[in-house]
């Protein structure tokens, strides 16, 4: 009896085991099937390393950027979307790791758990996807870096559909260049520059700082801060500004001609605690999230026991602070936009080869930004800047609010980064945009051209 017993309990427990592993192994198989099944050994899917059962990509203007023919993924067949979308598709090999055809590639193949990649088996391909990008303001912002390393994004600040994404230096995935691991003009080519590069934001920062002493120096716009070409704050090392002032200059002012002796003085009057608190409102120091799947660089900054000097160098954005590009596309249009930055997306839609859409639910993370009276202050002050320094005539008919920066890496000026941000003030046309050039000197001078010339094609 005993011997039953104990031979039954032990059938309890490999029934038991046996139960285990099946429900192990279909959590598992319900949590991971997409991932096994876009392994590179999958021949369905992958030829050479090379993905090629995705379905087609669109843009905004279903212009075809990728599909798959003949068991082949082929790219735009012109040459300069080839390369401006680059770091939007992706590469055939998936080394740009924030492409669609990488971040979405069971849903291009048409993956689901129920009938794996039967979709392929069937059509030859899987699901189509739209993308919220217009190629022909990509191609307009390509060519406009005319070769430089840096990047351009601009997004409907209302809808927060993201109309273009173009990062430089690129190249043509039908045309590899033989040096492209090699040459110093291709560094950095799998990097996309609008997410994940890690930049001084420069003057641009002085918005976070200016939004910073809105909220929290009642009387900022009566006060007045001396300037004669420097400041020097009680400890540490002198800080340098851009221009002498003449002595005395107000808030807006400060603002329009950038005036680091004013900025830094705001700065560490505010201090760490309040200046840490702001930009954490912001964004800095957490990713910028697109369609629920493509991460930004989250950024740094930390200015805990600063010494008075890094706090003013922080506070005119040539500190320790690094962010992505995005990271600013964000802030301008949470003040375009009120105070409150909507969810960034770059997909529209998915449908399969029979031309059913599949309404695919894709997260979104809004974000309140700042009051809409903070918002609203620092927008008047951007289109201040515009008109009294920048000059409207330089922007006809697109009444810009922006800010410039000029971030200095060393001392020599040919090694700046150039940036241009801001949004335009137009219900019919509510888009925010970022523009870095690196070596680009000046931001006003390099990247404001750019963003001029791009925003013009896109409302004409």
């Amino acid at each position: 009896m005993k011997m039953i017993t104990k031979r039954g309990i032990f059938l309890w427990i490999l029934s038991a085991l046996f139960v285990a592993g099946i429900v192990f192994l279909s959590v598992s198989f319900v949590s991971h099937g997409d991932e096994w099944a876009m392994k590179r050994y999958n021949r369905h899917l992958y030829s050479n390393g090379e993905l090629i059962g995705a379905g087609t990509i669109y843009d905004t203007n279903d212009k075809i950027l990728a599909q798959t023919k003949d068991s082949a993924r082929v790219y735009s067949d012109n040459k300069t979307t080839r390369k401006s979308t680059l770091h939007i598709v992706g590469d055939p090999k998936n080394f740009i790791s924030t492409g669609v055809q990488n971040v979405f590639d069971s849903k291009l193949t048409g993956y689901n758990i129920m009938f794996g990649v039967y979709n392929i088996k069937r059509f030859g391909k899987g699901n189509d996807m739209k993308l919220t990008i217009d190629s022909e303001i990509c191609n307009a912002a390509y060519k406009a870096l005319d070769g430089r390393k840096g990047t351009v994004g601009i997004v409907n600040y209302k809808t927060g559909d993201i109309i273009c994404a173009v990062s430089s230096p690129s190249y043509d995935v039908n045309n590899v260049p033989d040096d492209l691991e090699t040459s110093e003009d291709y560094e950095g080519v799998y990097i996309n520059r609008l997410l994940s590069a890690h930049y001084v934001p420069g003057s641009t920062f002085k918005l976070v700082t200016a939004i910073c002493a809105i909220e929290n120096i009642p009387d900022i716009y009566e006060r007045t801060w001396e300037c004669h070409g420097a400041y020097q704050p009680d400890a540490g090392v002198e800080i340098k500004c851009n221009a002498n002032h003449g002595g005395s200059i107000n808030f807006k002012d400060a603002l329009a001609k950038s005036c680091n002796s004013a900025f830094a003085q705001i700065a560490i009057e505010l201090g760490e605690e309040k200046l840490t608190a702001t930009a954490k409102e912001l964004g800095i120091g957490s990713k910028v999230t697109i369609s629920g799947a493509i991460n930004s660089y989250e950024g740094k900054f930390g200015v805990e026991n600063a010494a008075d000097d890094l706090l003013g160098w922080t506070g005119i954005g040539q500190g320790e602070t690094r962010i992505a590009p995005i990271t600013m596309l964000r802030i301008v249009s949470a003040i375009a936009n009120g105070g409150s930055a909507v969810s960034f997306n770059i997909v529209d839609d998915f449908a399969n080869q029979a031309g059913k859409a599949l309404n695919i639910t894709l997260p979104t993370n809004k974000a309140e930004s700042m009051s809409p009276e903070t918002a609203s202050q620092i927008k008047a002050m951007m289109r201040y800047n515009v008109q009294e320094q920048y000059g409207d005539s330089k922007y006809k008919g697109l009444n810009l609010c922006a800010k410039s920066g000029t971030a200095q890496i060393d001392s020599n000026e040919n090694h700046n980064i150039a940036w241009f941000t801001g949004f335009m003030d137009d219900e019919k046309n509510p888009y925010a945009f970022v523009v870095v050039v690196e070596n680009g000197n000046s931001g006003s001078k390099t990247a404001g051209p750019i963003a001029n010339k791009i925003l013009q094609k896109l409302v004409s």
